[in-house]
């Protein structure tokens, strides 16, 4: 059910602790029912990102991911993804983004972003979101859609009335180090095995991107020059929430905190994505990546962009027949 905020009042409801009692059971895989399918695992000297997803009943894709940077700090990671601005200069399809609430009392922003495709209509969000510490410099944000009345609806923009994200920042242990688990689920609008299938072919050039652009992040950031924000007013965690989920690699083997989401992904009732032809299908991809919809452009020829954006256009308004048929 989507949250409603209002303009001048709080918003302390909106992104709560029962939420973060969510994310961190999401992040610690508490529910063994749920069948995880591997997605991609790649690795480079400084990057490890691993993902898998499963389908729940009545719901869209759950997302799980973890990525490991070298020489990187918690803090540096976190100011990294919680900087909206910055995002604006590496992610091209970010083309808005503007704050529209920040509740000082809990620390809880509101946020209106536009990202535009090509060949595709721009998807609005209206989002919320909260930060909290943890133990040992570990950090948790949830991210959720919402309502406001500072952002009606427009007609040029197709708004994501599904979204929920979060993460847990973390130093890996006995190494310079960082790791970010994310967990993400949102409903676009878009066909889910199409939307699977191009995630896997064009997740790692973007996190590649990402990666570029953390490096570059502190002498391109300007401290200060940004309006107070959830990082400027983030929370303690409270007692009871966060628990013992401890690494399991060493500083000798330092591959295995990056890669337990992986090996975990092996075992009963999973299954690899299917392999299929790169070509023409992938050569402009859509991403979901814990709370960014982007396209991968690739060296490709304009007729396979106009047909993978007809595709992906018609494969979301079958969908939305079918949704309305068995509603």
């Amino acid at each position: 059910m989507t949250c409603f905020a209002n303009s001048f009042g709080r918003t302390s409801e909106l992104v709560s602790e029962a939420d973060l009692k969510f994310l961190v059971k999401n992040l610690d895989e508490i529910d063994e029912s749920e069948s995880w399918e591997a997605v991609i695992d790649k690795r480079n000297n400084l990057l490890h990102y691993n993902a898998k997803c499963c389908k729940p009943k009545n719901a869209p894709v759950k997302y799980l991911s973890v990525t490991v940077f070298e020489n990187c700090t918690p803090e540096l990671l976190r100011d990294f993804y919680m900087d909206n601005n910055y995002r604006k200069q590496w992610d091209k399809t970010v083309v808005e983004h503007e704050q529209l609430q920040l509740d000082r009392s809990n620390g809880t922003e509101i946020g209106r972003t536009i990202k535009k495709f090509p060949l595709l209509t721009p998807r609005e969000y209206i989002l919320a979101w909260r930060l909290w510490e943890g133990n040992d410099k570990t950090y948790y944000c949830f991210i959720k859609e919402c309502e406001h009345p500072s952002a009606p609806l427009q007609r040029k923009c197709v708004r994501v009335r599904y979204f929920r994200s979060g993460w847990r920042i973390r130093k890996v242990p006995g190494r310079d180090a960082c790791e970010i688990k994310m967990y993400h689920q949102e409903d676009a609008g878009l066909n889910v095995e199409m939307a699977k299938l191009a995630f896997a072919r064009g997740i790692w050039s973007y996190v590649c991107k990402m990666h570029a652009a953390l490096c570059k992040y502190p002498s391109s950031s300007q401290p200060g020059s940004d309006p107070a924000t959830a990082l400027s007013l983030v929370q303690k965690i409270p007692s009871g929430i966060e628990t013992t989920d401890n690494f399991k690699g060493t500083p000798e083997n330092p591959t295995a905190p990056a890669a337990t989401l992986g090996m975990s992904m092996m075992g009963s009732r999973k299954r690899k994505l299917e392999r299929r032809q790169s070509g023409k299908v992938v050569a402009n991809g859509l991403l979901l990546v814990g709370g960014v919809i982007c396209l991968s452009r690739g060296n490709c020829s304009l007729g396979a962009k106009v047909a993978m954006g007809y595709l992906l256009t018609k494969l979301g308004k079958h969908n939305a027949r079918q949704s309305i048929g068995e509603s």
